[in-house]
């Protein structure tokens, strides 16, 4: 019978790094933010816990084996009265400059461990502070996931998400001469979205996606704004797009199709088909050249590069007087359609073809 498996960094990942490397002594013990709650739904969900963590010069006069073996237990009696359980414990008391089998990110310290055990390899995972813990999950062809108090993403609560919850999640990189752009979207988690493009309007749009589609999305452009805005606005799009399609996977279980947004005297009719052929119908005059930053030229434009990457038929009609307005509700009225198109209910395919 295969098992589920965390291999689990010890300091910076269950308690808090300690100050100085050589020092371990109950006075710094602390653990880690979201650590116990996270572990415990972990627990339930079928994974079992190992500790693999490199401890620098364990067993020298500078960190002697008592000092460690008084912390070491401190930690397993703390975690277990919260209910958590460690199945099995490795460390390397080896400095870098040793060149041993059994330090990270090398896997000499598991050999014995993985001969006698049956990992699920699909779900089994390697957990750490470090790029070494990411490098040891590699050679161990397992996922690897870096913890970080700054990032829901790499925090506990997000790891935990990421490992039971069946995330639809992606991350895209895009890097041109003229732009470099990082998107990262969640389908099944809402949050406040984080758009930084260096063109204020365009901003507030994004962020209606995200919060009126209800998922989390991080964008971040560097374009080339002295020159215009243009290649930010549709480099922007095609990453987006690639980014919600990489998401929805093979998009089964989805809603595929999503509706008229009213914004004062403005009104978007907006409707979507995620059936994998991208269009784009655009109906709508805007009256100003620009609206802030944005060029209400490249409007059309990004719905039409966004219907690109993202495969999908988008119709969008506008009517109205303000500018500002009518591009608002077309963004809000697309973030609806969004919602509504990518929810998931079951696992069946939306379509009668068998694949979209």
């Amino acid at each position: 019978m295969t098992k589920k498996v965390l291999f689990i960094d010890r300091d910076g990942t269950l308690i808090k790094e300690p100050a100085d490397q050589q020092v371990d002594t109950l006075v710094k013990v602390e653990l880690v933010a979201g650590v116990i709650p996270a572990l415990l739904a972990l627990k339930s969900a079928g994974y079992e816990f190992v500790i693999v963590s490199n401890q620098d010069g364990l067993g020298t006069p500078a960190f002697p084996e008592s000092q460690f073996e008084e912390v070491r237990q401190f930690m397993l009696r703390l975690f277990a009265s919260q209910g958590i359980e460690f199945a099995a414990e490795f460390y390397c008391p080896h400095v870098a400059d040793d060149q041993c089998a059994c330090r990270k990110p090398r896997t000499g310290l598991l050999s014995a461990y993985l001969t006698e055990t049956s990992l699920d390899r699909e779900l089994s995972a390697v957990i750490g502070d470090r790029d070494t813990d990411l490098e040891l999950a590699r050679n161990l062809g397992l996922r690897g996931f870096k913890l970080s108090e700054n990032s829901f993403d790499e925090s506990w609560e997000g790891l935990r998400h990421a490992l039971l919850d069946r995330p639809r999640m992606a991350v895209v990189e895009r890097y041109t001469n003229e732009t470099s752009i990082r998107v990262a979207v969640d389908l099944d988690r809402e949050a406040d979205a984080e758009v930084a493009t260096g063109i204020g309007f365009f901003d507030h749009m994004l962020e209606q996606l995200g919060k009126h589609g209800g998922f989390a999305l991080t964008l971040e452009c560097k374009g080339d704004l002295e020159i215009d805005e243009h290649h930010t606005v549709e480099d922007s799009a095609l990453a987006l797009g690639e980014a919600l399609r990489r998401a929805l996977g093979d998009r089964r279980g989805i809603g595929r199709y999503g509706f008229v947004v009213p914004m004062d005297e403005a009104q978007a009719q907006v409707s979507i088909d995620l059936g994998g052929r991208p269009y784009l119908v655009f109906e709508g005059r805007l009256n100003r050249e620009r609206v802030g930053e944005l060029p209400t030229e490249l409007v059309e434009h990004f719905f039409r590069s966004l219907a690109e990457t993202l495969r999908a038929a988008i119709h969008i009609e506008l009517r109205g007087e303000n500018a500002h307005h009518m591009i608002e509700s077309a963004f809000k009225g697309l973030a609806r359609c969004l919602r509504q198109a990518t929810r998931r209910d079951g696992d069946a395919l939306p379509t009668t073809k068998g694949v979209l």
